[in-house]
């Protein structure tokens, strides 16, 4: 959805030479629902924390419709704990001035809403531990480039991001909120599906695809 985005991902492509390989397309997740049954594999970096919990049966669906028969869907998302959100949020600081109407559904709520689509859980894993390394060195980088990035913004955002980022290791290093990849199947009739038995197959496999 995002222009900039999207040119800049051109102009990596462009640089691997994988013009006639790879395209980038803005679309709203909803406009994929009419490309029935045309996608082997689906992977879905933090969407669903801007789809909102009552639209995630919504969301799976649309890549349900959307994938192959034997198709998989690895979907990323943060999630809350298990305690229900406050009903006003309006108050908090990330509500105010980095995500406005974000929502972090908890993980069962997800899976609920994916098994409710239709999709078959295959594997789940919590990346906790690895966002709360990588948000430790984001904010040191950030810090350390504090006069470079006053170019682009000015201080009161350079602080707001710098305040979101720091609050965001803690929240994950004290297991307030998490980060889950979830590997969902669509079963074709017979039950199979695209997919090999164990998870280092699967990592074996991807990494024969980039050798």
């Amino acid at each position: 959805m995002s222009e900039s985005q999207a040119e800049w991902a051109l102009s990596r492509i462009a640089e691997a030479g994988m013009g006639n390989e790879a395209r980038i397309e803005l679309h709203d997740y909803r406009e994929i629902a009419t490309t029935s049954g045309f996608y082997d594999a689906i992977v879905s970096v933090g969407i669903a924390e801007h789809v909102g919990r009552e639209r995630l049966p919504d969301y799976f669906t649309a890549a349900h419709r959307a994938l192959k028969p034997g198709g998989v869907f690895l979907n990323q998302a943060i999630a809350e704990d298990i305690i229900p959100r406050p009903a006003n949020r309006d108050g908090l600081f990330i509500e105010q001035y980095i995500f406005p109407d974000g929502d972090n559904p908890s993980l069962p709520i997800m899976l609920t809403a994916a098994e409710s689509s239709g999709f078959e859980i295959r594997d789940v894993e919590n990346l906790r531990g690895h966002y709360a390394l990588t948000l430790r060195h984001s904010l040191g980088r950030l810090e350390a480039h504090h006069d470079e990035a006053l170019r682009f913004v000015d201080e009161a955002t350079y602080r707001a991001w710098r305040l979101y980022i720091a609050g965001s290791a803690h929240e994950f290093s004290h297991g307030h909120i998490a980060v889950y990849q979830t590997l969902l199947a669509k079963l074709d009739p017979s039950g199979e599906i695209k997919l090999p038995l164990t998870r280092d197959d699967w990592y074996a496999r991807n990494r024969s695809c980039f050798d």
